[in-house]
């Protein structure tokens, strides 16, 4: 699963992608210095993990991770082709959520593609070549698909009327996101479409260092804007946020966050925020080789939840047992949450939730 930051050039895309990933992507002040999209695993901030550390004392710890992609930035004409626009539109098709970053601080030295700062104008400028591009993929569907329909073929008129209220919305200048599926079939068909405008997307307002902690008038305007997107904004100074990754010691950072009124860093904020948008949770495994955070979907089962770990957990799967962070962390230790009465045995159909402590029996 993979989060594409996309913007127009100049927005500091990678200067982000830099604090988020620690590869160093080129970072200069000129359009299209991202001309490969840049691909860093991240590690995703978890407190439980600190206290499944100091409880287990492992030899290791392993955090769950998520992978951010730096992509080219996008101009005006990107659907036609202008500037990178057919592998910036290639590239972003390939992620499942967008994290759309705008600039909103002013700087004479950091030249604006468009002349000035205007992150509702930005936004519109991605969310146009995006629709358009999707508009020209639904109507190359809709050519096939209406000659089927008219035969009387249910799953053409099924995926016609879907494709047509799809189309309405882009003509609208709208984005494919806010079409909900009336049924299971137009989740399917909908899934399969992979049309950009249909990704969850997240707003990251770049700003000022001394906006960092509240915001100014460029983020209210973006708040406004997308109040009705079911969309999360996250305000984030990414010059500042540079020159975190730059300190050398824990303490120096915090020191710096103390000075900017921050508890911990907006880049932490914005990774948990990514693996939530990317419907990501976490379960753990904890023993004294390694205390392990892995990555499950919302809504896995325990046999899919095991299969992360290894193909055969799921094939040959028994049994989970599990222990909810929460008991683990007041009892101490899996013996404790015995003797209480807190470790569950759960079978095929449990649904794994967020933070459960696991352990599964298999037999391959």
């Amino acid at each position: 699963m993979k989060a594409g930051i996309v913007g127009l050039p100049n927005v500091g895309k990678s200067t982000l992608f830099n604090c988020l990933s620690n590869a160093k992507a080129q970072s200069a002040n000129f359009p299209f210095c991202t001309i490969e999209p840049n691909i860093g695993v991240v590690n995703v901030p978890d407190s439980r993990m600190e206290k499944l550390e100091e409880l287990v004392k492992p030899e290791r710890v392993q955090m769950a991770t998520v992978d951010i992609v730096d992509i080219a930035g996008l101009v005006k004409g990107a659907s036609k082709g202008e500037g990178l626009g057919n592998q910036f539109l290639g590239n972003i098709r390939e992620c499942n959520a967008i994290i759309h970053v705008l600039r909103c601080f002013d700087n004479d030295n950091i030249v604006h593609v468009d002349g000035n700062v205007n992150p509702i104008r930005d936004k519109e400028t991605i969310d146009i070549e995006l629709q358009l591009k999707d508009l020209e993929n639904v109507e190359k569907r809709l050519e096939k698909v209406n000659r089927a329909a008219k035969t009387g073929n249910k799953e053409a008129q099924t995926e016609k009327a879907l494709l047509d209220r799809i189309r309405e919305t882009l003509l609208q200048a709208k984005s494919a996101r806010i079409v909900v599926p009336q049924n299971n079939d137009e989740e399917v068909l909908m899934e399969a479409f992979q049309l950009i405008t249909a990704k969850p997307v997240l707003y990251v307002c770049n700003v000022d260092e001394n906006s960092a902690v509240s915001g100014n008038k460029y983020v209210d305007q973006v708040r406004e804007l997308v109040k009705d997107e079911d969309a999360e904004v996250i305000v984030l100074s990414v010059g500042a946020e540079a020159d975190i990754t730059e300190l050398e010691s824990y303490e120096e950072r915090q020191v710096f966050l103390e000075d900017m009124g921050l508890s911990e860093p907006g880049a932490s904020v914005l990774i948990r925020a990514a693996y939530k948008l990317l419907k990501q949770q976490t379960y753990f495994t904890a023993g004294v080789k390694e205390v392990r955070a892995w990555t499950i979907n919302i809504g896995a089962t325990a046999p899919q939840a095991a299969g992360v770990i290894h193909t055969d957990f799921e094939k040959g799967f028994i049994r989970a047992e599990v222990i909810a962070y929460e008991d683990f962390v007041h009892y101490g230790s899996e013996a404790k949450c015995k003797e209480a009465g807190k470790f569950k045995v759960e079978g095929k159909e449990y649904i794994v939730k967020d933070g459960d402590v696991m352990h599964f029996r298999f037999n391959v």
